[in-house]
């Protein structure tokens, strides 16, 4: 009886240590949840970058498919572009497709900051050609329920373009 009870605790314990793994892609899964809306704010860029530098954007954050989906969308009052950004759980992993106008999609895997206020994404792979350059990490930064901010590295000619947004809440 006693071996019975030890086998099961220790699936339990297994069982337990699954399950903190798989709740920390959660936890930054809901925390990006959170930001569900419609919010604007300036582009600052390193090094700056004369066709979107203080460009006033507009990002959407929809919850789609019943709660398996986060979009995202940025668009600028006169830019072509509109990327589309999706994160998603993929077991225990949080995961970021970008939708790329330079014709590619990154993928990305994210992790919460110690301080659980950010959570960034770090470069996976890629599908489509690297010719025009490709996206290569994010970060997003909740400051409060109406700010937060978003850090997206792009890389063009094996050189990294940093664009900052600090984002207001529009609704």
């Amino acid at each position: 009886m006693q071996f019975h009870r030890f086998i099961l605790s220790v699936v339990l314990l297994s069982l337990s240590t699954v399950a903190f793994a798989q709740s920390d892609a959660q936890k930054s899964f809901d925390k990006l949840k959170t930001l569900a809306g419609s919010w604007e704010g300036h582009v600052t860029t390193v090094p700056p970058q004369a066709e979107i530098e203080g460009k006033l954007m507009q990002v959407t954050l929809r919850v789609t498919s019943m709660g398996n989906a986060l979009m995202h969308e940025m668009t600028g009052a006169g830019r072509p572009d509109d990327p589309i950004t999706m994160l998603y759980l993929d077991g225990d992993r949080l995961m970021l497709t970008h939708y790329c106008d330079a014709g590619n999609r990154p993928r990305m895997t994210g992790k919460m900051s110690p301080d659980s206020k950010s959570v960034e994404f770090e470069f996976l792979d890629i599908a489509g050609s690297t010719q025009y350059g490709h996206m290569h990490h994010a970060a997003f930064t909740v400051v409060d329920g109406n700010r937060h901010t978003e850090d997206w590295i792009f890389m063009q000619n094996d050189k990294p373009v940093h664009a900052h947004f600090d984002l207001q809440r529009t609704k």
